[in-house]
């Protein structure tokens, strides 16, 4: 299902699936990817990260699309030289402007086996137009799956979260995480 695009200013697409912008990416650790203790370092793999998110992003809004926030990323289990890595990235949700990404990176050895989750992060990308630069409008996302739903119902509240802590919102503004609350 592609987007279909209309001549006016409020251009209004066709809703995507998650799967139409999975994005997959593989890579082989090298010793210069290493810190001394030839572990990978966090920098090269942020730095991953952030291509896979932001093309699974590009492909979603069929748009650039830039960075606008990470939220915590954990190093949960040390990836070696040696190891391969694979990082999977789906939107989660579509915004105005804006996608959220989920990105899950599994490490095994160079066989295949011993697969291992080492860490995970939501991301946020910005569509850009590309001649003016300027943000815009994004498909809206189409979960099908129940573990789809579930990241797209908490999606407003990390949204929320962000800008908060972004210093772009007021905690008393907060709708979502209050309502989040307000059930427990």
């Amino acid at each position: 299902m592609r987007s279909q695009k209309l001549n006016s200013q409020a251009d209004i697409m066709d809703a995507k699936r998650v799967e139409e912008s999975r994005t997959v990416m593989t890579e082989l650790i090298m010793p210069n990817d290493a810190n001394p203790l030839g572990n990978l370092m966090g920098g090269n793999l942020m730095r991953w990260m952030d291509i896979a998110g932001g093309i699974c992003a590009s492909k979603h809004c069929e748009a650039h699309c830039v960075t606008a926030s990470v939220d915590h990323v954990s190093f949960t289990l040390p990836i070696k030289v040696g190891d391969v890595i694979q990082l999977t990235s789906v939107v989660t949700r579509a915004f105005n402007t804006s996608v959220e990404v989920y990105i899950e990176v599994s490490a095994t050895d160079i066989t295949g086996n011993n697969t291992k989750l080492s860490n995970h992060a939501y991301m946020t990308f910005v569509a850009l137009d590309k001649k003016t630069l300027k943000p815009i409008k994004v498909p809206e996302l189409t979960p099908v799956s129940a573990e789809q739903q579930k990241l797209y119902d908490s999606a407003p509240r990390r949204r929320e979260l962000r800008l908060i802590l972004g210093g772009r919102m007021q905690p008393k503004d907060a709708t979502d995480l209050r309502a989040f609350f307000d059930q427990l």
